[in-house]
């Protein structure tokens, strides 16, 4: 059993993450400052107590290096992090003080404890957005050129060069997971799918950026949970892995797939479709074109394996947030 120190255990990605881990008979130390997107609510039910604790504190501050004397853990995964694009670009220095700076401070007290505990290992888990935007062909590999559009992609891309100088400057034995978008159950509802989903069993708009063309690659959150602890496992040392979903829709595409699913598990009381209630909004500022990975080397080195096909991971999905609609209600509660 290995002691791995999550951080942003409270968010989406991190508590599938720590669901994972503790399946897998890991002890997990979760870090969260519980900002709006890290709410208690998605670690419910979790075995609290010796093999899992939460800890509430920001990456970003001091106590940190505390608590790596504390546990000493045998690993950390970095998941904490502002991802909401919109956010980044009303808000760009929060992205840069929590995804770099924060980042830089866990590196620096990481690399202090690899040099007590050679065993340790640092995963940090980014995003396909480093990159920049796709054409109508190709795919991002581990070798493509970061080209970051967004403060939010910016901000991820400075956080990797960070994670990559400490390998290669200091010998910290890091390992990047780079991922195409996520679905599934505990994502905040500002994110595409669960903020359809929540809007049209309100009677509300569907707003779609643009025309609807832009494309994105789906996974499974639970798919990409199971790559990083490959990655985490089996991965060398300085390298990167892209773990995508195979699965490439434009958003009108994947909007108008989430109202077919309502209209059969949940009609309108009216008998029309969701569909009409699909609205096109001003398109997002320097929204990039297309996203999609090429994982062959994440699969040929790690192991990697999807096991959820797009059409009944989507379904899985509404049928989660509609059976929880008291957890949308609490997590969107707060002002923000």
């Amino acid at each position: 059993m290995s002691t791995l120190l999550v951080t942003g255990a409270a968010g989406f990605i991190g508590s599938n993450f720590v669901r994972l881990a503790l399946q897998n008979g890991h002890k997990v130390i979760g870090l969260d400052s519980l900002t709006y997107a890290g709410r208690r609510e998605n670690l419910e039910n979790l075995p609290h107590g010796e093999r899992f604790k939460l800890i509430v504190d920001d990456i970003r501050s001091p106590h940190v290096g505390d608590l790596f004397r504390a546990i000493r853990p045998d690993a950390v995964l970095n998941f904490a992090a502002e991802s909401h694009v919109d956010r980044s670009i009303a808000n760009p220095l929060l992205f840069v003080e929590t995804n770099v700076l924060g980042t830089g401070n866990l590196l620096h007290h990481s690399l202090q404890l690899w040099q007590e505990k050679p065993s340790f290992r640092y995963l940090q888990v980014s995003t396909d957005e480093v990159y920049g935007s796709l054409g109508e062909t190709g795919k991002f590999t581990e070798n493509s050129p970061l080209a970051p559009s967004s403060p939010y992609s910016a901000s991820k891309a400075s956080a990797d060069h960070l994670v990559n100088a400490w390998h290669h400057t200091y010998g910290l034995p890091t390992v990047i997971t780079r991922c195409s978008n996520n679905y599934g159950p505990y994502q905040f509802p500002e994110k595409l799918i669960p903020h359809m989903i929540r809007c049209a069993i309100a009677g509300e708009s569907l707003p779609v950026y643009g025309d609807g063309s832009n494309v994105r690659d789906w996974i499974h959150v639970e798919d990409h949970c199971e790559g990083i602890l490959q990655a985490l496992l089996e991965g060398k040392p300085g390298s990167t892995y892209c773990l995508g979903g195979n699965h490439e829709l434009r958003n009108l595409d994947l909007v108008k797939a989430i109202c077919r699913e309502l209209d059969r598990t949940k009609p309108r009381a009216d008998g029309e479709t969701y569909e009409t209630q699909i609205q096109f909004v001003t398109d997002r500022l320097g929204h990039d074109y297309r996203y999609a990975i090429d994982d062959t080397n994440a699969r040929a080195q790690i192991g990697f394996v999807r096991k959820h096909n797009f059409e009944g991971g989507l379904r899985a999905t509404v049928s989660w947030y509609l059976n929880n609609e008291n957890w949308i209600k609490a997590v969107t509660a707060m002002k923000i």
